[in-house]
């Protein structure tokens, strides 16, 4: 039985380089890869921290402010959604991602709601 994972893909400071055509090759290969093997799904590179807004709700009150903290040092730069039978299968493939070589790539597990788990 598959299992369904949302990935997470963060810039971090210790990543390499890559030339701008080696990341188009490595990406293209990646989703060809995905799609014929029916593992990938849905996703998105995201705007950066320029445009991004972080929202909380306290007291009644909504807050709206810009971005997230400056202390933060690793950016969300976009998603991915994936089906696989392990989590393990899914590190595989993510590792082909040119995020796994320029970033970090976080890989999470789908589960239900509490109340869903009996569903």
């Amino acid at each position: 039985m598959t299992e369904k994972f949302l990935v997470l893909h963060l810039t971090d400071p210790t990543g390499s380089d890559l030339p701008p055509e080696e990341d188009q090759r490595m990406l293209e290969a990646w989703a060809d890869e995905g799609e014929a093997a029916g593992t990938l799904g849905a996703g998105a590179p995201v705007a950066g921290r320029d445009r991004a807004r972080s929202v909380v709700v306290r007291d009644g009150e909504s807050i709206v402010t810009d971005g997230p903290f400056p202390e933060f040092k690793e950016w969300f730069a976009g998603y991915d959604q994936l089906e696989a039978d392990s989590i393990d299968e899914a590190a595989a493939y993510m590792a082909k991602h040119p995020s796994a070589v320029l970033g970090r790539i976080l890989i999470l597990p789908v589960v239900k709601l509490p109340w869903e788990q009996d569903a």
